[in-house]
């Protein structure tokens, strides 16, 4: 069984992983919860660091012992009770800023103070090599910029003691065979080479696993701009979206000739009566499908639904298609389907349709929820005539008539009086085939 999603309120970096062990531990311990991923990756690096440079004192102090070697004692682990007070300090504080100084001051001084206690670079088998982990520590827990005075130092620090071995020679005179310095060259060089190891792969790893997360969160956010795109090219026509994506804020065209058509649903507020809400809802999302369906069909744009009333176009977006002929056959398309397809049918509908043809203004209104319509008396018209139009009818007024006239069958002229305006000859679209001519005839509205 999956895991619960971790809460929402726990960082991003502590809910995708945690470092096992000892450091891990320690590392909830230091990390402040408000740290940025950054911040909490320089943190572990440093207490990384640390860890290894306590265990690299340990290891170098016990082989002394066990070579039988009188070595002072007392620099080593003095840097340990000193990093281990450090860290006490840290966890009890969370001051970041003054551990990650005095503990990279512990990097850069204690090799330089055990080999001139000991002797000579020789004598001391390179261990000043160990403080060059202060500038590479600098680097990480500060930055590339602030990490150039620390590396300044340690160079001051190793010229001054290539000096001191040069002018006072006391490398012969420490007493500790050419063998075990042998010995300790090669360990100090590997303490080194381990821990810069353990460090930068340490470093990459978590590098590879922000990256990781950085793509997955990448696709999240990938997937849902394809979600907000989907959605409002689902409620807008596409050309509309288009440029809404493009950031243009004000979307306000005038067309010249466009063809608007109006369906609804004929006494569709006494079926509603008959029916539950849900079925409303179920019967209204099968007509509004098949009529998307058409929509897309013959490459027009779906305007909006107004309650049972569904308002689409043509000659917005591809003005190059003949689109008052594809307005037309999508109504006939739909009236055929009203009869024929089985999910509809069960329904028993009957649609009134209503087509115009003329000029148009067409704009997108809201800022939180867009919406594209159509304005003028284009519309206007295509509207009325959707109430001239019988049960399963199509009425389409005179610009629409004659261009279609020739290739589609219209019923003869009717005068019909509608609100507002001056009375307008209505033609039914009967299918497609040929035009007949007729003087128009005034019937009363």
């Amino acid at each position: 069984m999956p895991s619960a999603a971790p809460p929402d309120d726990l960082p991003r970096a502590r809910r995708r992983r945690s470092t096992p062990g000892l450091l891990g531990r320690l590392g909830e311990m230091a990390i402040d919860p408000a740290d940025t991923e950054d911040m909490q990756l320089r943190k572990t690096m440093l207490l990384l660091i640390a860890g290894l440079m306590n265990v690299a004192a340990c290891a170098w102090l016990g082989i002394y012992w066990l070579m039988g070697i009188k070595l002072p004692t007392s620099l080593p682990l003095g840097y340990q009770v000193a990093s281990a007070a450090l860290l006490a300090y840290f966890l009890k504080t969370r001051n970041f800023d003054h551990y990650r100084l005095a503990q990279l001051s512990l990097f850069l001084f204690v090799p330089f103070a055990i080999q001139w206690s000991i002797g000579s670079f020789v004598s001391s088998s390179g261990v000043v090599l160990l403080a060059l982990l202060a500038p590479i520590s600098a680097m990480i827990v500060y930055g590339h910029r602030e990490a150039i005075p620390w590396f300044v130092a340690y160079i001051v620090l190793t010229v001054m003691s290539g000096v001191f071995d040069f002018l006072l020679s006391e490398g012969a005179e420490s007493g500790i065979p050419m063998q075990t310095v042998a010995v300790f060259f090669v360990l100090n060089f590997t303490i080194l080479s381990t821990i810069v190891f353990l460090l930068f792969q340490f470093f990459v790893k978590q590098k590879d696993e922000f990256q990781a997360e950085l793509a997955a969160q990448h696709d999240l956010v990938r997937i849902e701009r394809e979600k907000s795109e989907n959605l409002l090219v689902s409620i807008l026509p596409v050309h509309v979206a288009e440029r809404l994506k493009n950031r243009q804020t004000t979307i306000a065209d005038g067309f010249s000739d466009v063809t608007v058509m109006f369906a609804d649903i004929v006494d569709f507020t006494r079926l509603s009566e008959r029916l539950s809400p849900g079925e409303v809802v179920a019967m209204l999302d099968v007509v509004f499908t098949q009529m998307d369906h058409l929509t897309a069909r013959y490459g027009l744009d779906k305007i909006k639904t107004i309650g049972d009333a569904y308002m689409v176009a043509g000659g917005l977006s591809d003005r190059r298609r003949a689109y008052v002929d594809a307005v037309a056959e999508m109504a006939l398309d739909l009236q055929h389907l009203m009869r024929t397809d089985a999910q509809l049918a069960r329904y028993q509908l009957s649609l009134h349709v209503g087509i115009a043809t003329g000029p148009a203004t067409a704009g997108v209104i809201g800022t939180t929820r867009f919406v594209y319509d159509l304005w003028g008396d284009t519309v206007n018209i295509a509207s009325r005539l959707t109430g001239e139009a019988p049960a399963g009818g199509i009425v389409i007024d005179q610009n629409t008539q004659q261009r279609l006239a020739g290739r589609f069958d219209i019923a003869p002229a009717r005068m019909v009086q509608v609100k507002g305006k001056d009375a307008l000859a209505a033609y039914a679209l009967l299918g497609q085939g040929t035009s007949t001519d007729a003087k128009p005839t005034q019937v009363a509205a």
